[in-house]
């Protein structure tokens, strides 16, 4: 069967608590692997203020899986999304070949970026002879 890369956002309830998370996090990533799928990268937004309420929550926990799997996946993969009362919203997107490079893209911009910004070693010594010198000097 013909696979394809995928990219799955996934919107938690952020009322639960880190382990509960995890958890919810754990389970879809080995339902995607038990099937068929091979995970490329999973990206944890970490809790976000929501622009709108969803289900009276104002804060969700945003996760993004990037994964290699068969077509028929995604379906399985859906209603397991849609049962999970846990899960608040949800949205996977086929990747074609512009996206990937893309992503590739803002991968190493991101790596340059932080290499840049990145503060460099500063070696300080100090001289406890020297620093009392300066104060004898002052008198």
């Amino acid at each position: 069967m013909k696979t394809g890369v995928y990219e799955s956002a996934v919107l938690i309830n952020a009322a639960l608590d880190d382990q509960q998370i995890e958890l919810v996090l754990t389970r879809i990533k080995d339902f995607i692997t038990n099937n068929g799928g091979q995970i490329r990268e999973v990206d944890n937004w970490g809790r976000k203020r929501l622009a709108y309420p969803v289900e009276k929550s104002k804060i969700g926990y945003y996760a993004i899986y990037r994964f290699d799997a068969p077509g028929d996946l995604i379906a399985k993969l859906e209603r397991i999304y849609s049962l999970d009362e846990q899960i608040l919203r949800y949205l996977t997107l086929k990747l074609d070949n512009d996206a990937l490079e893309q992503l590739e893209k803002n991968k190493t911009l991101s790596v340059v970026l932080k290499e840049e910004t990145a503060p460099e070693a500063v070696e300080v010594t100090t001289d406890a002879g020297e620093a009392n010198n300066k104060e004898d000097n002052r008198k």
